[in-house]
């Protein structure tokens, strides 16, 4: 079978609403509202066993289920696409299951865009069973986040990992709701660094933790408790895991979810070129043998770099640091904020040439 990229939230068709917002039966008394505590190995070998960090992070990391009504099914439904939901007669219903986690004491979640994406309803389930309807605070699909928030005080939560990126080889953590097994953990270690895999504002990390369908939107930790990443997609043959995971940077993580936080929305800046990989054999072609960077194949009549920058042009460097790819030459413009000029290492017809753009607004924020 051909390698597919998988998405991995879990839908199943289903026949009316989610179920009420109940306390559970027997749930135990819910955990304190402190971050996860460190857990380190002696001397950074392998810790001798996982339970420790587990049973530290687990109370904030949460199942997430959603009612979504229409739609195409996903391609993880299971059984018939239609159901009925009362006064909206026959129409297509589906029960979504994903992750997520809480990063602060009064209820802030982060997830994937796309776990929530048209949900009517949305309920999370705390680890220690109580069910809270969420409201979306922001979505910003081009990374696949979003954050939602439950009322709450005290609640048991997680921060992102500042200022320490994983290296390679690194344990990592996974804390999910695979095939609606909630609180699911499993562990690994970071494959590779840098993985674009079509979500251009994005660049993963890449992750050997067994993470499956239903682990979106849901947590890597490393040995000291921090969100590495977030779960969200696998390469994979069948659907299942089969090793090769992809979870979105702390860094980028943080960022998007302050800003959704805040605005409910991310701003991101434009210059108004389309762009393609400086591949090896095409940089033959063009006479620039050995570099990397970005090959500029249009400029937006009126945008920021019209007059500045050519068709042809090869960008090697944003405010000069190189950049090895298309992918990483927008997400440097993007996190690059409107009115500020940003220089660019250019090289034009084989001559280098310095030039300055104005960062304006994508278009589509405007306004």
């Amino acid at each position: 079978m051909p390698r597919r990229l998988a998405i991995l939230t879990l839908s199943l068709a289903v026949a009316g609403g989610l179920a009420g917002c109940e306390r559970r039966e027997g749930a135990q008394k819910p955990a304190t509202g402190k971050p996860a505590a460190a857990v380190v190995a002696a001397g950074g070998a392998a810790p001798s066993s996982f339970a420790p960090i587990v049973k530290q992070v687990s109370p904030a990391v949460v199942s997430i289920d959603t009612l979504t009504v229409g739609g195409a099914p996903s391609q993880f439904t299971e059984g018939p696409p239609e159901g009925l939901l009362p006064g909206m007669g026959a129409v297509p219903v589906r029960r979504g299951a994903g992750s997520g986690f809480i990063i602060s004491p009064d209820g802030f979640v982060v997830t994937n865009n796309h776990v929530v994406e048209g949900a009517r309803e949305i309920v999370v389930s705390l680890a220690d069973g109580r069910q809270l309807p969420a409201r979306l605070v922001g979505r910003d699909p081009p990374t696949d986040l979003a954050v939602l928030k439950v009322e709450g005080r005290d609640l048991p939560h997680v921060s992102f990992a500042q200022a320490a990126t994983p290296q390679v080889g690194d344990w990592v953590v996974a804390v999910g709701n695979p095939y609606g097994l909630g609180g699911t953990a499993t562990a690994g270690i970071v494959s590779a660094h840098g993985r674009e895999i079509g979500e251009g504002y994005v660049s993963f990390l890449q992750i050997d933790a067994p993470i499956n369908s239903g682990n979106s939107g849901g947590p890597s930790f490393d040995l000291q408790g921090r969100v590495v990443g977030v779960n969200t997609a696998i390469l994979s043959p069948s659907g299942g895991s089969v090793g090769i995971g992809f979870a979105i940077p702390a860094e980028v993580a943080q960022s998007v979810t302050d800003q959704l936080i805040k605005s409910g929305r991310v701003m991101r800046g434009y210059v108004g070129v389309g762009v393609q990989d400086l591949t090896p054999a095409l940089a033959i072609r063009m006479g620039a043998r050995g570099q990397r960077g970005a090959v500029v194949v249009e400029v937006a009549s009126g945008g920021p770099a019209a007059g500045r920058l050519r068709p042809g042009d090869i960008v090697t460097g944003v405010g000069g640091q190189p950049i090895a790819s298309a992918g990483d030459l927008m997400r440097r413009v993007a996190n690059t904020q409107p009115n500020v000029d940003l220089a660019l290492d250019v090289m034009r017809e084989g001559r280098r040439v310095p030039v300055t753009v104005r960062v304006d607004r994508r278009p589509d924020q405007q306004g």
